[in-house]
Formats: structure tokens, C-alpha cells, sequence
């Protein structure tokens, strides 16, 4: 670390609460709606501070979401990895993500979902990131999956892509719908309906074409 970069900083400054207190600024209102005041009176440090940890506000966002990768995404990726079967997983995490979306103590919603919400044409970049983002939760759902067929309890020919598009357009619903004001019962109730799809979902028909 460069000397400039080490005055810049506030005496006493927390690099990980610093984190914390933007992710919640980021999760609230979303990148481009998270000003520069709001994020340096919320990590309590001055704009050249910010800077001087940071470089800029979009590598402070992107710090941020791996900030919430980490913190938030530490339980899905226990039920995805422990749960004994591909259904126990999912219905563990679409249940978890029904209690998760509307914690008192937190923004509602996803972080990666809700901070792309309003990007602009001209924050290309950040929105990239975010849809990479998103694609990598789908792909942690197929591998999931991919391993229910290892395993056997999904049936050998599963469409694993499919069931992941699936069940990951619910969750970004979910996030979206927490945002609206939905609560723990009406987001209960979504995750139980697809749980409830899971037969009709291993063996609706596929449509590659319309696949992304």
C-alpha cells in the first residue's frame, strides 16, 4: 500500500465496517442512486478517503458486493453444499431466501438483484458485473443439480439448465417482490408453490432457443 493511499486514510479506519456500511448504502438504494455523501456518511470518512481505499466508487461497489457474496451468501452456500438431495436443496433455499428477503435488521430484497434495478447505458461496466454476477448464482443452482443426477436422485437426461433458469427466476422475483413490500408470508408462500413444482418442473418440456 503507497503512502498517499495510507494518509488518505482516517486515523482508525476499518476497512471491513467500512464495507458493511456501504453494502447497505449499494443495498438500499442501488448503485446510482447511492451518492458519494451517502456512502462517506455512512462509512464515516471523507470523500478523498474514500478514494484513497477505495480508487472509485464503482471498485467501492464491486468490494461491497463481495462484501455481501461473502456475508450473505455464506448460508445458501451451506444448503446447496450439506442438503442430501438436489430437492432438499433448492426447497432449502428458496425457504431461506423467503425469511432472508425481509429481515428487520436488513434491506430487503438482494443486493445483486435490486442494485441493477436502475443502471444506465452508461454504467455498462457495473451492470455487466452485476448480470455476471447473477449468472454465476444460476450456475452454482446447475451444478447442484448436475449433482442430483450424479448422485441419483435426479433422473439421468434432467435438463439441469432449464430447472436452474427455473427456480433462479423465482428467487430474483422473490427479491423484487420483498422489495415491494412483500412479507414473510406471501414470500413463504411463493417458495412453497415452487417447491410444490418440482415434479412439473423436472419434466416440462424444454426450449433451448429461448434460453439465454
Amino acid at each position: 500500500m503507497t503512502a498517499a493511499a495510507n494518509r488518505g486514510r482516517p486515523r482508525g479506519f476499518d476497512r471491513a465496517v467500512a464495507l458493511e456500511r456501504a453494502m447497505e448504502v449499494f443495498w438500499r438504494r442501488g448503485y446510482e442512486g447511492a451518492s458519494l455523501g451517502d456512502l462517506t456518511t455512512a462509512m464515516g470518512i471523507a470523500s478523498p478517503s474514500l478514494y484513497a481505499a477505495f480508487d472509485s466508487k464503482e471498485a467501492l461497489f464491486r468490494a461491497a458486493v463481495a462484501h455481501y457474496n461473502e456475508v450473505e451468501g455464506a448460508i445458501p452456500r451451506q444448503v446447496l453444499r450439506d442438503a442430501r438431495t438436489a430437492r432438499a436443496a433448492i426447497a432449502g433455499l428458496l425457504r431461506h431466501f423467503a425469511a432472508a428477503y425481509v429481515r428487520p435488521d436488513r434491506p430487503t430484497g438482494c443486493l445483486v438483484v435490486l442494485a441493477a434495478a436502475t443502471i444506465s447505458a452508461g454504467n455498462d461496466p457495473v451492470r455487466a458485473f452485476l448480470a455476471d454476477c447473477r449468472r454465476a448464482d444460476r450456475a452454482d443452482l446447475r451444478d447442484r443439480l448436475d449433482r442430483g443426477v450424479t448422485d441419483g436422485d435426479l433422473p439421468a437426461g434432467t435438463d439441469t439448465e432449464a430447472v436452474a433458469e427455473f427456480y433462479h427466476a423465482v428467487t430474483l422475483g422473490m427479491a423484487m417482490r420483498a422489495r415491494d413490500g412483500g412479507t414473510g408470508k406471501s414470500l413463504t408462500a411463493i417458495a412453497e408453490a415452487a417447491i410444490a413444482a418440482w415434479d412439473r418442473v423436472l419434466t416440462a418440456d424444454a426450449h433451448p432457443g429461448a434460453r439465454r
